[in-house]
Formats: C-alpha cells, sequence, structure tokens
C-alpha cells in the first residue's frame, strides 16, 4: 500500500472542526484512525467533531477517558471512540474486543502507543501539536485517502 502524508496548520477550533469533518465524510467501516498527541492537543475536540458531523447534529459525544471506549451506531458505519490512556496492558486491548473491531466498524483511537504489536493493518495516523497560537495536524496514510483531504 503506497503511503502518504500531509501537514495542515490549524489556527482555530473551526480549522480543526473542519479537518474533523473532512476525515468524516471520507471514513468507512474497517479505517482506523490513530490519534496521537499531548495531552490537550485537541484528539478528543477533533473526535467529538467527526463524530458530530457524520450524524449531521449535536449529539453528545463524552470523552472515553474513563469508559475507554464509546459506541455510535450509524448506518454507514459504526464508530468506536477510544482512549487508551489508562489501559495496563495490551491484554486489556483483547477484552475490549478492538482487535475485531479494527476490521467492522471506523475506530478512532486516542493514546494508540497502548497498543503495541496489537496496532491495526494500514491505519490512518493523525499526530496534534499544540503551538502558541495555532496547532499542527500531520496526516499520514493510503495515499488515495490523504489525497482526498485536499486544503483547509
Amino acid at each position: 500500500m503506497l503511503l502518504d502524508a500531509k501537514t495542515f496548520m490549524l489556527s482555530t477550533e473551526e480549522d480543526t472542526r473542519h479537518l474533523a469533518e473532512k476525515f468524516s465524510d471520507l471514513l468507512r467501516p474497517g479505517d482506523c484512525v490513530l490519534l496521537s498527541g499531548d495531552i490537550g492537543s485537541g484528539k478528543s475536540y477533533f473526535c467529538r467533531s467527526l463524530i458530530q458531523h457524520r450524524f449531521g447534529l449535536l449529539i453528545d459525544v463524552p470523552s472515553p477517558t474513563f469508559t475507554i471506549v464509546q459506541t455510535y451506531d450509524h448506518p454507514n458505519g459504526d464508530i468506536w471512540h477510544c482512549d487508551l490512556y489508562r489501559l495496563g496492558g495490551v491484554h486489556e486491548i483483547i477484552e475490549l474486543g478492538l482487535q475485531a473491531a479494527f476490521e467492522t466498524v471506523i475506530c478512532l483511537i486516542e493514546w494508540p502507543d497502548r497498543l503495541g504489536p496489537l496496532e491495526p493493518a494500514n491505519p490512518i495516523r493523525l499526530t496534534l501539536n499544540a503551538g502558541v497560537d495555532h496547532h499542527i495536524a500531520s496526516v499520514e496514510g493510503p495515499k488515495e485517502f490523504v489525497a482526498q483531504l485536499g486544503d483547509i
């Protein structure tokens, strides 16, 4: 699979929301987005914006920090929003059923370093870095996906 990368400067929350909406329009069941970045870099905001756009309304999208996984049933592909920060080991990922979900739903995974050897094949990687007056979003993934993101 050919990979490509692209970087976006996100000057406002609206820019972040707009990028999330582009992702939402492109993602299909079996796609997995691995979101990396420090606490406060916008990972949860990105996921919330993506999910709300997919549903076409401002549904409640709580952070899965304590529940670890929040699921959203949608006719065009269910979404699992996962925050793996509090996991104690890879065995917990197996117990959650994440490996099966990689094949059948859209997975948005915060703190993907916790996946270790269970990382899905061909993920879309999104790294968010907070700057003083803007954020930087770096996307790496299948060439056709990255090309469709266009510009913001």
